[in-house]
C-alpha cells in the first residue's frame, strides 16, 4: 500500500505541473479570465488566484528578459559590502536573474555560483557574468551540495519564494557560521513623480513586498539596514523598467498600451522630468542579514 500511494503521490504532483501549465497559457495568451479558470478548477476566483497569481507572476519574467536588464537598477556597492562578509569567499547569489547583483559580486573577487530558475534570464546572466557558475535551480531546491558556500544573497527574489522550504535550504548550502542576505531595491516614494508613476504602475494590481521579512530557525535574529542612493537612467530604460515589472508583463494587450501611454505622459509633462532624456530615481535598498551559528 506505500508503493501504492507513493505512485499516486507522483501522479498528483505531475498532474498539478500540467494543471499549472495550463492555468499560465491561458493568462499568457489572454484566453480565459480568473473567474472561468477557477470555476474550471471546481474552486473561487479569489482561491485561483491565491493559488496560482503569485507562481505566473514569478514565472513570467523570460518573456521580457531584454527590458528587465535594460531597466532594473544595479544595487550600490556599499550594500554588497554590508550583505556579504569580509571573510567570505564563496557565494551564491540565489535568484539571480540577469546578474545584476552577479557582477558586483564577481568585481569583488568572489568565487561566485548563480542559482536562476529561468532559461532566458541564464542566458543573459552568462553573457554579463561568464566567470560566475550558472546553474539552473530555485531557492526550494538548490542544486548545491551541502556545506558549500560562505554566504547566499538573495537580490529582489526572496518574494516568491516559500520561507518554509528555503530557509532550511539556505542553512543546508552554507557552512556553519554563514550568512544568507536579502536585499531589495524600492523606490523612493517620497519624491512626488515617483509617487504619480507608483500610482500609474498600480492601477491594475498593488504588488505588497515584506522587505523586513521573519527569517527564522536555525538563523539567529536578523539584522537590517536602508541604503539610500539615487540611480540614473535613459526614458527609454525607465520604460523598460516599468515593462519589465511581472504585474505589468501579464497585463492584457490594450492595459498594458494604456499603462505605458499614461507613464509617458507623466515624462512628457512632469516638470520635474519634461524634456530630460536621462532622469534621475532615488532608491532605497532595504537589506536584512541572519547568521547560522557556528
Amino acid at each position: 500500500m506505500l508503493e501504492e500511494l507513493r505512485r499516486l503521490t507522483e501522479s498528483i504532483a505531475e498532474m498539478e505541473v500540467r494543471r499549472t501549465r495550463i492555468i499560465s497559457r491561458l493568462r499568457r495568451e489572454h484566453a480565459a479570465s480568473w473567474d472561468e479558470i477557477g470555476r474550471a478548477c471546481g474552486m473561487t476566483r479569489q482561491g485561483a488566484t491565491r493559488r496560482w497569481s503569485r507562481t505566473l507572476h514569478a514565472g513570467s519574467f523570460g518573456s521580457a528578459v531584454g527590458a528587465y536588464h535594460r531597466g532594473r537598477p544595479p544595487y550600490p556597492r556599499s550594500a554588497v559590502e554590508w550583505a556579504v562578509p569580509r571573510t567570505a569567499r564563496r557565494v551564491l547569489d540565489l535568484g539571480a536573474g540577469t546578474g545584476k547583483l552577479t557582477e558586483l559580486l564577481v568585481e569583488a573577487g568572489l568565487d561566485v555560483v548563480a542559482v536562476e530558475p529561468s532559461a532566458e534570464m541564464r542566458d543573459q546572466l552568462a553573457a554579463v557574468a561568464p566567470r560566475a557558475a550558472i546553474f539552473e535551480g530555485t531557492a526550494e531546491h538548490i542544486p548545491l551540495p551541502g556545506a558549500d558556500v560562505d554566504a547566499i544573497v538573495v537580490a529582489q527574489a526572496w518574494h516568491w519564494v516559500d520561507p518554509a522550504q528555503a530557509v532550511p535550504e539556505a542553512a543546508r548550502v552554507l557552512r556553519p557560521g554563514g550568512t544568507l542576505s536579502l536585499l531589495w531595491n524600492v523606490r523612493d516614494h517620497t519624491e512626488e513623480w515617483v509617487a504619480l508613476l507608483d500610482g500609474i504602475l498600480h492601477q491594475h494590481t498593488r504588488q505588497e513586498i515584506d522587505t523586513n521579512p521573519v527569517i527564522g530557525t536555525p538563523f539567529a535574529a536578523p539584522e537590517r539596514t536602508e541604503i539610500r542612493w539615487r540611480h540614473t537612467l535613459t526614458r527609454q530604460a525607465l520604460l523598460d523598467m516599468v515593462a519589465s515589472r511581472s504585474y505589468v508583463i501579464v497585463l492584457s494587450e490594450p492595459e498594458r498600451r494604456d499603462l505605458l501611454a499614461a507613464v509617458e505622459d507623466l515624462l512628457g509633462t512632469h516638470p520635474a522630468l519634461r524634456g530630460r532624456d536621462e532622469i534621475t530615481m532615488p532608491y532605497v535598498t532595504r537589506c536584512t542579514r541572519a547568521h547560522l551559528p557556528h
